[in-house]
């Protein structure tokens, strides 16, 4: 399976985050919250990116979900294209999609396109 990766400023947001992705996708779909500082502040931890990355990777590719700011810096230290890309979507909606693709089997390139298309979906 492909891994989820929710890059947040927050802790608590990440976690939230990758619960309600896995709630809605599979709770066997691989996700994995990187969120704050190493010393639980607000911020980035790459060393926090890469753990989570290490802990969904399957051997089928890497999606990471950032928030903002430092969040998307960070995770373009640790981008592989092919390997470990990021979404650039709205981080639940973006979420929840790429989750869901996940639970159904999909590539890599499967995934990254539907958490995409969450970027255009309207609410009304």
């Amino acid at each position: 399976m492909v891994g989820i990766v929710i890059v947040s400023h927050s802790a608590r947001l990440a976690e939230e985050v990758a619960a309600i992705a896995r709630e809605i996708g599979g709770e066997n779909v691989p996700v994995a919250a990187a969120g704050g500082t190493d010393d639980g502040g607000l911020g980035t931890s790459l060393d926090k990116v890469i753990a989570a990355i290490e802990s969904v990777d399957q051997g089928m590719g890497v999606v990471l979900i950032p928030d903002l700011g430092s969040s998307v810096l960070t995770a373009k230290l640790v981008e592989e294209p092919g390997s470990v890309v990021i979404a650039d979507v709205p981080l639940v909606e973006g979420a929840i999609a790429a989750a869901v693709t996940v639970g159904g089997g999909a590539s890599l390139p499967d995934v990254l396109a539907s958490a995409e298309e969450a970027r255009t979906f309207r609410k009304l």
